[in-house]
C-alpha cells in the first residue's frame, strides 16, 4: 500500500472517530408506553357532580385514547382493579390487564372501558406490582404509569415501597396519580408513590389528565448556567449530574459546554422524573428538587466561581510512593479531595486546609482560592536519611521545632536494621533501644539535621 493510501486511510479513520464523538449519547427513547391503572372498586360508583366517578373516568379515558391515535410512537395499555369480585369478598388480588400494549388498540381500550363495572376493594400495591409484567421487556422505551383512583390502599399493601422498587429496576418512571373527588390532604399519602394531582371536579380531572400526558410526551430541555462572582455564566467544562430524586440514582451526566458566543448548550431530559442537580466541582454543589417546567426550555442558574491550586515540590520523587495532598474546607473535618502534588486542580473560591503527606506531614490552614487565579504553594525539597543499626530494636523518629518542642513522626520497623527515607528539612531526634538491651537506661538518642537535596548518614549502636 502506498504512503498516499495509508495517509488517506488514517484521515478517514480520524473523521469517523470525530463523527462518532458527536453522536448524542443520552438521547431520550422515541417510543413511549403509557399504562392506565384504573380504580374500579365499589367506591368509584359514588356520585360526582351530575354523574359518578367511574362514568367520568371512563368517558375521559375514552376521549383521551381517541385523541392519541395520531401518535405513532405511543402505545397504550389498560389495567383495572377492584372490578371482578364483590367488595364483601375482600379479594386483594382483584386486578387484571384488560388491554395489553400494541399499536392501534385505542378502540379496544374504549370497548373494555365501557364494560367495566365497579365491585370490589382497592389492591393498589398488588396491582402496581402486577403492572411490572405488563410492559414488554424492551430497552429504549419510556414506560409510564397513570393511576386513576378515588381512595387509598385497602389491602395492607405498601404502594410506595412497590413503586420505589420498580422504579429502581427501571420498570417504569415516576408514576402519576390522579385523585378523583378526594382531598388535597391525600397528597402527602401519595407523595412517596409518585406525582399526585388532585382532581376536585370533572373539569379539573380533564385538565390534570391532559397535564400528565403533556409531561409525558412534550419535549423538555434545560441549560445550566454556571455563574462566576459577577453572576455571569462564564464557568464551564464541569461535569453536571441530574439525579433521580426518588431512586437517588444518576439519570443524566453531561460535561458542561459553552459555544463560541459563551452560551451554554441545551440538553433534553425526561420531565416525568423529579431531579436533584449536582455540579461536580470541588467541593460539589447540590441543588435539591430543582423545578423543571415540562414542555419548555428551562434555565438553571448555579453560582460556581472557581480558582486553581497546585502544590509544588520538585524533589518529590525522593518519596518512593509519591506525595499525596488531602484537602478540607477551612475548619471542617470532612475530606473533600485527595490528590497528588505537582498537579493542578480547580476549586470553588474560599478557604481550605491542606494536609501534605510528606515526612513529617505539612499542615497549611486557611489557604485562600480566588476566582480566576492560580494558587501556587511551594514546599521545600526533602533530604535523604540513611540509618544503620548494628542490631534490631525499637525506635521512633521525632521532629524538633524552633522552640525545641518535639513531635512524633513515625516508629521504626523493629525487624530492619537499615532504613532509607526522604524527610523534610529540619531538626530531628532518633530514640532507639536494641531488642537485646535489658533496660531502659540503654536507650540511644541521636540528634541530627536534614537539609534539602542532601544525604545524611546515621549509625545507631545498640546492645
Amino acid at each position: 500500500m502506498s504512503f498516499r493510501l495509508i495517509f488517506l486511510s488514517l484521515i478517514l479513520i480520524w473523521l469517523q472517530d470525530i463523527a462518532l464523538s458527536q453522536i448524542n449519547q443520552q438521547k431520550l427513547p422515541d417510543k413511549t408506553r403509557i399504562l392506565f391503572l384504573l380504580d374500579a372498586s365499589g367506591s368509584m360508583l359514588g356520585g360526582w357532580e351530575r354523574t359518578n366517578r367511574i362514568t367520568a373516568a371512563k368517558k375521559l379515558l375514552s376521549d383521551l385514547a381517541d385523541s392519541l391515535k395520531v401518535n405513532q410512537n405511543l402505545e397504550l395499555g389498560l389495567r383495572v382493579y377492584g372490578h371482578q369480585f364483590n367488595k364483601r369478598l375482600q379479594n386483594c388480588q382483584d386486578t387484571k390487564l384488560e388491554v395489553g400494549f400494541k399499536t392501534a388498540n385505542h378502540d379496544l381500550i374504549k370497548n373494555r372501558l365501557a364494560a367495566i363495572i365497579p365491585k370490589g376493594t382497592t389492591p393498589l400495591a398488588y396491582s402496581l406490582e402486577q403492572a411490572a409484567g405488563d410492559f414488554p421487556d424492551q430497552k429504549d422505551v419510556r414506560n409510564i404509569v397513570i393511576i386513576i383512583t378515588d381512595g387509598l390502599e385497602s389491602c395492607d399493601g405498601d404502594p410506595c415501597a412497590v413503586s420505589l422498587v420498580l422504579q429502581k429496576k427501571r420498570i417504569f418512571l415516576k408514576p402519576f396519580i390522579i385523585g378523583l373527588g378526594m382531598n388535597k390532604s391525600f397528597e402527602g399519602e401519595f407523595d412517596c408513590l409518585g406525582q399526585f394531582f388532585d382532581a376536585a371536579n370533572i373539569r379539573t380531572f380533564r385538565k390534570v389528565l391532559n397535564t400528565a400526558i403533556q409531561q409525558t410526551l412534550d419535549k423538555t430541555t434545560v441549560s445550566v448556567e454556571l455563574l462566576d462572582q459577577q453572576d455571569k455564566p462564564t464557568v464551564t467544562n464541569v461535569n453536571v449530574t441530574f439525579i433521580n430524586n426518588v431512586t437517588r440514582e444518576p439519570a443524566y451526566d453531561f460535561v458542561h459546554y459553552r459555544d463560541r458566543q459563551g452560551r451554554p448548550d441545551s440538553v433534553e431530559i425526561d420531565a416525568v422524573q423529579g431531579y436533584d442537580l449536582m455540579i461536580n466541582t470541588i467541593p460539589g454543589i447540590l441543588k435539591k428538587n430543582i423545578r423543571i417546567v415540562p414542555g419548555r426550555h428551562n434555565v438553571l442558574k448555579v453560582n460556581a466561581p472557581q480558582g486553581q491550586m497546585t502544590v509544588l515540590q520538585p524533589g518529590h520523587t525522593e518519596y518512593r510512593k509519591g506525595v499525596k495532598l488531602i484537602i478540607r474546607r477551612h475548619k471542617q473535618g470532612k475530606v473533600l479531595h485527595v490528590a497528588d502534588i505537582q498537579t493542578k486542580e480547580n476549586f470553588l473560591i474560599g478557604k481550605y486546609d491542606l494536609e501534605i503527606l510528606t515526612l513529617p506531614k505539612i499542615l497549611l490552614r486557611g489557604v485562600e482560592i480566588e476566582e480566576g487565579k492560580l494558587k501556587e504553594i511551594k514546599i521545600p525539597d526533602p533530604g535523604v536519611m540513611n540509618l544503620y543499626a548494628n542490631v534490631k530494636g525499637f525506635g521512633s523518629l521525632y521532629a524538633i521545632d524552633e522552640n525545641g518542642i518535639q513531635s512524633w513522626v513515625k516508629n521504626l520497623d523493629r525487624n530492619k536494621t537499615r532504613f532509607t527515607m526522604a524527610i523534610q528539612p529540619g531538626n530531628y531526634k532518633l530514640v532507639f533501644r536494641a531488642e537485646n538491651a535489658f533496660g531502659s537506661k540503654y536507650t540511644t538518642i541521636k540528634k541530627f539535621t536534614i537539609k534539602s537535596g542532601t544525604t545524611t548518614n546515621i549509625k545507631l549502636i545498640g546492645g
